[in-house]
């Protein structure tokens, strides 16, 4: 369906505002997902602090021409929505579809992105898309750090059984 030239432009600025405020995105293809379906994912997201835009792949590519970002563009086949956040984790919006695409078997998928200002191929996005928050990654780190400690003071406690039995 053609659009008008003002809807373009409305359409160009929306994309130019999302990769300015952007920490990461990634570019969605759908299929075969209902309106309903489409809505409920959109309000999860969105309390989640992703955002999600339909956009046409020509005006997509247009705006990321002019953003000059390194690499190769990946294939963008069928319809594509893009997904960005503009908090801290740059992870957050690949990590937020990916919780979806099991929910939409066959309906949802990553194609790619831009993460720390290059093209990620869908391969990376996906790899991306599997790191913990960040929150869970400290935790795991304290939990490295205390592993150590924790094993000499149980050494040291048997020591102190041995010795008063």
């Amino acid at each position: 369906m053609a659009i008008t030239k003002d809807k373009k432009r409305a359409i160009s600025a929306k994309l130019d505002e999302a990769f300015g405020e952007a920490t990461a995105a990634a570019f969605v293809g759908f299929n075969k997902i209902s309106v309903a379906d489409t809505s409920a994912m959109r309000r999860d997201l969105k309390k989640a602090g992703v955002r999600y835009f339909v956009a046409k792949k020509t005006l997509l590519r247009r705006a990321l021409n002019e953003r000059g970002y390194q690499g190769n563009l990946p294939e963008l086949p069928g319809e594509v929505a893009l997904v960005w956040s503009a908090e801290e984790d740059s992870t957050l919006p690949s990590r937020s579809v990916y919780g979806f695409i099991a929910k939409f078997k066959g309906g949802l998928s990553l194609l790619g992105g831009v993460f720390e200002g290059a093209y990620a191929d869908r391969e990376k996005i996906t790899a991306i898309a599997t790191i913990p928050p960040v929150p869970v990654l400290r935790g795991m780190f304290l939990n490295v750090i205390n592993s150590p400690i924790q094993g000499l003071v149980i050494a040291l406690d048997k020591i102190r059984e041995a010795k008063s039995a």
